[in-house]
């Protein structure tokens, strides 16, 4: 039975991931040259998470300065949602489907997304940022705390995303992974997805209960 649909943010409900990969290649190419494609490994992970690992020890002193130049960069991005997202929550919500945002984001760049769209919390049930999670993606801990708000079982929850972290995430966490091929190619990202989409456009609430219907035959 599905209970819930839980989507990242970037490269999922907005089509920002092509927006962020321009601003740290330049920052890893800047401060990480002997790391080319850096940009696309950190994907999915926390702004600590990357500072942890990799602006560390002489390169900690940066942080500030990176911190400041990616809050001017978010405040100024375009969020533009993916093709066909508002119907298919609109048909989620008309049948009684919880649905929250489970992204590794925080809320100094939420208020970015609400200035743009005034009424994003009402497409939402929860909306679940960085500083609800401890752990990061690629570890289950936020899809499962997603699935709790719902008082779901993981295996009646399906999860949508987009970076290899977050499908490795919400694969752990034990619910039905769909990949959106919007960061990266379908080929790339379907040994982590149970089916790959390129948008939401010939996506319902039908099709999500036949993969349901086929996961429990696997199971």
């Amino acid at each position: 039975m599905l209970k819930a649909a839980l989507f990242d943010l970037d490269g999922v409900v907005f089509d920002t991931e092509p927006q962020y990969t321009i601003f740290w290649g330049g920052i890893c190419k800047e401060f990480h040259p002997e790391l080319p494609g850096l940009e696309y490994k950190i994907k999915g992970q926390t702004l600590v998470q990357i500072y942890d690992k990799y602006f560390d020890g002489e390169l900690a002193k940066y942080r500030d300065e990176i911190t400041d130049r990616l809050n001017a960069f978010e405040g100024n991005m375009s969020f533009e949602y993916i093709d066909g997202l508002q119907k298919l929550l609109r048909e989620l919500k008309d049948n009684g489907i919880g649905t929250a945002v489970v992204t590794s984001s925080n809320r100094p760049k939420m208020e970015a997304v609400y200035r743009q769209h005034p009424d994003f919390k009402k497409l939402f049930d929860y909306i679940l940022t960085s500083e609800d999670f401890s752990k990061s993606k690629p570890d289950p801990e936020c899809y499962l705390i997603g699935a709790g708000k719902f008082g779901a079982r993981p295996e009646e929850c399906v999860g949508f995303e987009d970076s290899f972290n977050g499908l490795k995430a919400v694969r752990a966490a034990g619910e039905l992974v769909i990949g959106l091929a919007t960061t990266n190619d379908a080929e790339a990202i379907a040994p982590y997805s149970d089916v790959v989409i390129a948008d939401y456009k010939d996506m319902n609430i039908a099709k999500i209960k036949a993969l349901f219907g086929d996961m429990q035959k696997n199971v």
